[in-house]
């Protein structure tokens, strides 16, 4: 299948959940056809089939998978490619650095940076092509500041802003915007549970007493802000936080 000439496309990268599914729809809302990628081929299927969108198996961490995502969307869109998303990522584990699982540092970095910078690499002629490119890295508050037990995440997504901040630089003078947004407590399905190794007693006490964390709409609403405003405007960052959480350390929980 090709898209008409005028239709715009966005692929939004981990869209088999959380975040990333809801900006898929959210983008599907305001007008893109969009590319959902991820691992999981059955949830992105049903996800395609509910916004009329293209499902695209793929880890972010195989160059090769990679490689078959931008055949995908050159196919779709001889155009060139209108937005990327760049959501997939993840925290494993939340040990101290004395006692680290030095695996799942690899795979934190693999996804958050790795992974990020192969899905940019081939995706950006893309992106250029369309005169209008925009690139939105799904970064966090971890990003800013180091909390204990959150080294190896911390780490990772210090890496995902760095490279934000890099590839801005490097696409000065091309018609691509560069933006992060860092998203601070936000409860979604998996987050917590996967990182927490299932433990959904543990992964219920990172939101105990909050009663209002952000939730992925909250996250996908301002994703699509950022990206229909008019191309010369660029959001470099934007921090997004429940209004009870006044900082990494400091959230109002209820009693």
């Amino acid at each position: 299948m090709t898209l008409p000439a005028d239709r715009r496309i966005a692929v939004v990268t981990g869209a088999s959940s959380g975040i990333g599914a809801a900006t898929a729809r959210h983008l599907a809302q305001a007008g893109y056809h969009v590319v959902a990628a991820a691992r999981r081929a059955d949830r992105l299927e049903e996800l395609a089939t509910e916004i009329g969108g293209t499902a695209a198996a793929t880890d972010v961490t195989s160059e090769d998978s990679v490689a078959a995502l931008a055949d995908l969307v050159a196919e779709l869109s001889p155009r060139g490619l209108d937005v990327l998303v760049n959501n997939a990522g993840g925290a494993f584990g939340a040990t101290p650095v004395a006692q680290a699982d030095s695996d799942q540092w690899r795979r934190m970095y693999d996804v958050n940076v790795i992974g990020l910078m192969q899905v940019t690499r081939a995706l950006l002629p893309q992106l250029i092509a369309t005169g209008a490119g925009t690139i939105v890295n799904v970064g966090s508050t971890a990003g800013r500041i180091a909390y204990e037990g959150g080294a190896g995440y911390t780490a990772a997504k210090h890496g995902t802003q760095v490279v934000t901040e890099t590839l801005r630089l490097e696409l000065w003078d091309q018609p691509v915007r560069v933006m992060e947004i860092a998203p601070g407590m936000v409860r979604t399905d998996e987050f917590a549970l996967v990182r927490f190794e299932g433990d959904r007693e543990k992964a219920e006490a990172v939101y105990a007493g909050v009663a209002e964390p952000l939730v992925a709409d909250d996250v996908a609403d301002a994703i699509t802000f950022m990206v229909t405003r008019p191309p010369h405007v660029n959001f470099d960052e934007v921090v997004i936080r429940p209004r009870a959480q006044a900082a990494q350390h400091k959230v109002h929980r209820q009693a």
